[in-house]
Formats: structure tokens, C-alpha cells, sequence
């Protein structure tokens, strides 16, 4: 292991030169100018004052860009970490209280170990577990939490103190006759300028003008005077100092929510990070983005940082605005510090109603329908996983839906992978190469004495009884075929449970006066069975390298009574056996071809 190993930053920093300073200067001003009123909402969303969101965009942003291994990420405070955080620790704490802040400090520290922990164990294949279809229904659940958690603040009247989703609701219907229509006309205006930018200006700060007029607006309506509440000035000063609270109480209460927080935003930074590489022709190290982002955290929960992930808005920005080189994270965060020196009193005026229209907003641009239709129009398991994980996102602790997606498309992994599919082939005799194809999709006629399945699918101690059962319902229903080849190319892995279950098939089907054969199998499940001593139970002489040679080998030992009056003929080989010419005067399908590639008997997908 070298230095550049452990500091990825040294690999890039020779490439930087005056032309990609100045790229990245510019991207880095834009990204500024986005987070401003990103920081401003998600610090809103997560309970905690509104400063802290540009906090996290300082310092987690430049550690990430200088120990990950992405050359555009842009980690900083996100909208499905900010909700966990909130609906985490305001049931324990009064959400904007010192506790509550240096509690939700403690959760990003205790985040951030996690990540570097995994990142030093090489855990980095880890975020795969989390599926596509998990982190659509988490986003999709974060979201309807996010606009719940909103309205109050929209139509100006008195949020709910229960932290249940129905009974939020409940508590909002009964409050929605006491509407402020000065704080809804504001919260309105602030909606529709931000939908407009959104829709007709995109590459613009659509937030932050939407709420500038919203502020502009209520200026004009004296609004204070009408009951709008303001947001107050922002501190103009740089993240101050911070300690987690390193307690064994702490560490003990949070510690289950630090992890479903380091494994979300470990899932969204590769995400992003992979999404944005496919783009720029980039490698991306997981595991060193898993340091990265790890870093960030531990370091930031020192410097009132709240934990951060990966921001696909701002990395979709830093890209599009030529970013060459991590520089322009940086760059971002630098700017960012000076534009919080330079404007955090102007932040007196603005209204609460008006974030909070530009949140229903955020919560809306979350709801990816189109993953959602294509998830529900491709895969049943999947859309199944995708409801659980929304539903028990507004149903249950926030931090528990992550681990109910996973869980459950880890079950329905292991249902698929422990029932390999079993499909019967036969030789197709349309084919001048004779290949074979799958029954169910084209019927053919099969060999009355013998029966080419072929397994799709790992045998491995979860796979073993579904093996087992769906071969004896096959000799069940086809007494007839004494023999039985299975065709093993589709089988990727063996173990010692998958190993004794062909031995002892292969046993049953002898005792019972029948002969089970396996060809074309992958030399590592060859491997497997030869140094277990299976080959010999299973015996060396019904082993076959390829179809060919088995069909080859088998034939001559099927019942020759049987092939003297069988009309079928299937394999070229059947030619040789008794009453061969006889049949030879009679049409057969594909029989002008037989003698074309006659050998040749290739597998083919069905």
C-alpha cells in the first residue's frame, strides 16, 4: 500500500492546473448559490436551527472531496437524511434545543465511525444490499413525510405535538379552519415561483428567488403584523467548535440510528457517485468513498456539522458546470463560507411560510414516478418491496424501514436463488445444428428413454430440497425415461449440501433401476465433487464434458427392445440402433438435414 492509497487527493492534485482552477472556481460558486437555500430548508426539515444545513455543506464537503475517490460528489446536508435525523431524536428531545443539537451530533459522529469503519474493512459491496427499489420507497416515504411535516408552517396554523403520520394528519384537518390566508398567500407565491424556475429556468437558484419573493411579499403584507413568523437572522460567523456527546447512554440510545443513517448516506454518496462516473468515464472505490464520506462526518460533528451524504442536486450542478477535479467541492464550500459572512442578517426577513412552500417543492422533486412505474411494470417481488419500504417508512421509526427493505429483498433473494429453475430440452429437429431448446416454449418430441433437463440456478443447502422434490416430481411423471441427463451449465456454485444431494439423487434413481447423468458442468463445481469424493458415488462413468459426448455415451445404453419399436428418433445416434433402416423409408421431420451437422448437438437458451 502506498500514501496515494490512503490519500486519494495526491493522485489528482498533479492534474490540476490553471485552466481546471478556473472551471472549478466557477462551479464551485454555482454549487454556493444552490445550497444556500438547500441548507437553509434541510437544516428546517432535520429540527434543527437554520444555519446548521450550511454548516454541513462547509466541512463534511471539502474531507469528502479530498479522502473519496469521486472527482464531482458534493456531500453535504440531504433531504432523506435530514427526516431520519428529525423523526430519530425529536421524540427523545425538543427539536432545536441544545440537546437536541448536540444529540444530533452524537448521531453523526457515531454515523461517520461507522463508515470508516466499513471503509477500512473493505466493506464497500455492502451499499449493494441496499436495492434500487429499497432507496425508490424510502425516498418516496421520506418525501410524503416531508411535505406532512410542512403543512402546518403552509397554512399558518399550530403543528401537531403527536409524532405518528395518521395522527399528524388528524391534528392538521382539525386545525385547517384556523388557515392564516396571509401565511398561505405567501406560502402559495413561494411554491408556484419555485415550480416556475423549476420548469422554465432549471439551471437557475429557482429556490432561492422563491423565497427572496416570498420575503419580498411579505414585507409588503406586513406580514409580522398578521401573524407570519420570520426565520431570523442567521449567525454571520463560521461552524463553531462542537463535542458530541461521547456518553455510554448516548452511544447506547443512537446507536441503532447512527448505523441506518451511515448505511442511507453511504447508499445515496455510491449512488450518486456511480451515476455521475458513467457520465465522466470515472472509477469509483467504494470502499475509499466509504472512508471519505466516514471522515466527513467524525470530522464535521466537531465543527456543528450534522450528517452528510451525497447531494444529487449539487453534484448534478457541479458537474454540468464543468467541474474538472474535487477542487471544486472546495471551491464551493469556501464561497459558501463567505457568502454566510456576507448576507446571514438578510435572512431576517424571511418567512417560515415561504420555506415552506419551497419544501413541498423539495418533498415533490423526491418522488422519482417514473423508477416508481417501471419498478411496478417489471417485477412483482419488487414493487412488493417498494410498498413495504413507503409504507413502513410513514409507519414505523424511520431508521427500521431501511432495515425492512433490506430484509425483505434479501428474502425474496434467497427465495429466487434457493428454487433454481428445471427446464426439460430437447433437440430441435428444425435445426441443421441440432440444437436444443426448451420444451414449454416449443414443443418437440423427447427421447422416451431419456430426459435432458437442464438447472438453472446454484445448489447450495437453501437450494437442496427444491432440488431434490422437483426431480422426483419429474421421474414421477415420466416412469418411462429411465435415464436422466441434466444439462449443469447454469449451475455457478455447489456446496457440500449441493454436492450430497446428487449424490444421493443419483443413488435413489439407481436403487430404482434408473441412471442420472450430468454434463457441461463448470470446472469449479467439477473441482467441488471430485475432492469431496462425489464423483465416484455419483460415478465417473455418467460424467460427460459436453452434450455431445453425452448423448454420444448414453444412447448405446438406452433399452434396445424399446429403440428396435420407437418411431421418434430424436438424436442423430439413434440412426445406429435396431430397426434403424426400417425407419429410414419413412418421412420424418427434419430428416433431409439430419445428415447435414448430424453430430453437432449445441445448447442453446430457451
Amino acid at each position: 500500500m502506498q500514501i496515494k492509497d490512503y490519500l486519494p487527493f495526491l493522485r489528482w492534485w498533479p492534474t490540476v492546473t490553471r485552466r481546471t482552477l478556473k472551471a472549478d472556481l466557477i462551479a464551485g460558486i454555482t454549487g454556493a448559490v444552490i445550497v444556500l437555500p438547500q441548507g437553509v430548508a434541510f437544516s428546517v426539515i432535520a429540527g434543527l436551527p437554520p444555519e446548521y444545513g450550511l454548516y454541513s455543506a462547509i466541512v463534511p464537503a471539502i474531507i469528502a472531496a479530498l479522502l473519496g475517490s469521486s472527482y464531482h460528489l458534493i456531500s453535504g446536508p440531504t433531504t432523506a437524511i435530514s427526516i431520519v435525523i428529525f423523526t430519530t431524536i425529536s421524540p427523545l428531545v425538543e427539536p432545536g434545543s441544545a440537546h437536541y443539537i448536540q444529540m444530533v451530533l452524537t448521531l453523526t459522529f457515531l454515523a461517520g465511525l461507522f463508515q470508516f469503519g466499513l471503509g477500512l474493512a473493505r466493506l464497500g459491496a455492502l451499499v449493494n444490499f441496499v436495492s434500487h427499489s429499497v432507496v425508490v420507497g424510502f425516498t418516496t416515504g421520506a418525501a410524503v413525510l416531508i411535505a406532512t411535516s410542512q403543512l402546518s408552517g403552509f397554512f399558518g396554523v399550530a403543528g401537531s405535538k403527536r409524532h405518528a403520520f395518521i395522527h399528524v394528519w388528524e391534528d392538521l384537518f382539525n386545525e385547517l379552519p384556523r388557515t392564516n390566508p396571509y401565511v398561505a398567500a405567501i406560502a402559495v407565491t413561494s411554491l408556484i415561483t419555485a415550480v416556475l424556475f423549476r420548469r422554465y429556468y432549471p439551471r437557475l437558484p429557482g429556490m432561492l428567488f422563491a423565497m427572496i419573493i416570498g420575503s419580498v411579499l411579505a414585507s409588503v403584507l406586513n406580514a409580522q403584523e398578521r401573524g407570519v413568523r420570520l426565520i431570523g437572522s442567521l449567525p454571520g460567523h463560521l461552524p463553531p467548535l462542537s463535542v458530541p456527546d461521547l456518553s455510554t447512554s448516548s452511544v447506547r440510545q443512537l446507536a441503532p440510528a447512527a448505523l441506518a443513517v451511515a448505511m442511507l448516506g453511504l447508499a445515496e454518496a455510491v449512488s450518486i457517485a456511480r451515476a455521475v462516473a458513467t457520465r465522466s468515464h470515472q472509477r469509483i472505490d467504494s470502499n475509499q468513498e466509504f472512508i471519505g464520506q466516514g471522515l466527513s462526518n467524525i470530522i464535521g460533528s466537531f465543527f456543528s456539522s450534522y450528517a452528510a451524504s451525497g447531494s444529487f442536486t449539487r453534484t448534478g450542478v457541479n458537474y454540468e458546470s464543468g467541474a474538472k477535479t474535487p477542487m471544486a467541492a472546495v471551491f464551493a464550500a469556501l464561497s459558501l463560507s463567505a457568502i454566510l459572512l456576507l448576507i446571514a442578517p438578510l435572512t431576517a426577513y424571511l418567512p417560515l411560510a415561504s420555506m415552506a412552500g419551497v419544501l413541498l417543492v423539495v418533498a415533490y422533486g423526491l418522488i422519482d414516478f417514473h423508477h416508481i412505474r417501471t419498478i411496478v411494470r417489471t417485477s412483482t417481488p419488487e414493487a412488493a418491496v417498494l410498498a413495504v419500504t413507503f409504507l413502513a417508512t410513514l409507519l414505523v421509526e424511520l431508521e427500521f424501514a431501511i432495515y425492512v427493505g433490506v430484509i425483505l429483498s434479501l428474502l425474496l433473494y434467497l427465495n429466487r436463488t434457493s428454487h433454481p429453475h428445471f427446464i426439460t430440452l430437447a433437440p430441435d429437429p428444425d435445426s441443421d445444428r441440432r440444437s436444443f431448446i426448451n420444451i414449454t416454449r416449443m414443443p418437440v418430441d423427447e427421447c422416451p428413454q431419456l430426459k435432458v433437463i437442464r438447472i438453472d440456478g446454484s445448489l447450495f443447502f437453501g437450494a437442496v430440497d427444491h432440488f431434490a422434490q422437483e426431480l422426483r416430481n419429474l421421474t414421477r411423471n415420466t416412469p418411462e425415461q429411465a435415464h436422466i441427463l441434466i444439462v449443469g451449465s447454469g449451475i455457478n456454485f455447489i456446496d457440500v449440501a449441493g454436492c450430497e444431494a446428487l449424490a444421493n439423487e443419483a443413488h435413489r434413481l439407481h436403487v430404482n433401476g434408473r441412471q442420472l447423468y450430468l454434463c457441461t458442468l463448470k470446472s469449479e463445481v467439477l473441482n467441488t465433487l471430485r475432492r469431496g469424493g462425489y464423483l465416484e458415488r455419483i460415478g465417473e462413468k455418467n460424467i460427460f464434458s459436453s452434450k455431445l459426448q453425452a448423448i454420444d455415451r448414453i444412447v448405446p445404453r438406452l433399452d434396445p427392445e424399446r429403440c428396435r419399436v420407437c418411431t421418434v428418433r430424436v438424436f442423430h445416434e439413434c440412426d445406429g440402433m435396431p430397426g434403424a433402416k426400417k425407419l429410414d423409408t419413412e418421412p420424418k421431420v427434419g430428416a433431409s438435414k439430419r445428415h447435414g451437422n448430424t453430430g453437432k448437438i449445441q445448447g442453446q437458451g430457451p
